[in-house]
């Protein structure tokens, strides 16, 4: 059998906002409340993961991080602007306004305002 994650929960201070936010810059849907009295605020990735966004009291950030086509980059890259979202090359720096990430051709951060850091990386 293959392993292959499904979902994962994501901390937030409002879930809804928080899924909100992350499906906005991503470019991602945005699927109905989920869960008992609709606790979570899921985004689907694809066709094998979604994140259930949650409200928590003391929301700790996680770091999540993704792999994109070039076009696909553009597009989030864009968003960003769009909506003065601070975005970096470096994870001590997600506010840098640059895209010239370490590990690939473009690649860059963002957070939102639980703490959670996006990680969005491109191969050209």
């Amino acid at each position: 059998m293959t392993v292959t994650l499904n979902h994962t929960i994501v901390p937030a201070r409002d879930h809804t906002a928080a899924a909100r936010f992350f499906s906005t810059v991503m470019g991602l849907e945005q699927l109905p409340p989920d869960g008992s009295g609709g606790h979570f605020a899921p985004v689907r990735v694809n066709g094998q993961l979604t994140l259930d966004f949650m409200t928590a009291e003391a929301a700790e950030g996680h770091h999540l991080a993704f792999d994109v086509d070039p076009g696909t980059f553009d597009e989030i890259l864009g968003r960003l602007h769009a909506l003065g979202v601070p975005y970096g090359s470096d994870p001590s720096a997600p506010d840098n306004g640059r895209v010239d990430h370490p590990l690939c051709a473009r690649g860059l951060y963002f957070t939102d305002d639980a703490g959670n850091l996006y990680e969005v990386m491109s191969p050209r």
